[in-house]
């Protein structure tokens, strides 16, 4: 990842003021300002166009605290789903359709009843 510490900050502005020149330099800088205000105003046009089809999304400041540390957002989540559980009656018990409603799709094998035992391939061990 790209590490910039101050000192390669003050490097890659002395490069760039050598590069440009005095004259230069305020015409670059002033073009660098109107980009940099265009691409917000953009950023925001798209993100009310957003939020106004998709009201529930989250705010920007909320996904970027997501994307930083997902698993606490898991933890986070997980948590809602084991208190909305614990709050909740169990749903799942009174959806589940009764068993005499249910019939098989395929007849399970017949077993051997324990009494006759396993028919014997040769009928003189017996």
């Amino acid at each position: 990842m790209l590490s910039l510490s101050p000192m390669k900050i003050f490097v890659i502005v002395a490069v760039v003021v050598m590069l440009l020149g005095p004259d230069k330099l305020p015409e670059v800088a002033h073009k660098l300002g109107s980009l940099w205000q265009s691409m917000r105003r953009f950023q925001q046009r798209v993100e009310s166009e957003v939020r106004g089809n998709l009201p529930d999304l989250p705010s920007s400041s909320d996904i970027a605290r997501m994307v930083r540390s997902p698993v606490s957002v898991l933890n986070q989540l997980a948590d809602r789903v084991e208190n909305g559980a614990a709050d909740e009656p169990r749903a799942e018990s009174a959806a589940a359709p009764p068993t005499s409603l249910i019939t098989p799709l395929v007849n399970p094998p017949s077993t051997p009843s324990p009494t006759t035992g396993p028919p014997s391939a040769d009928p003189s061990l017996n």
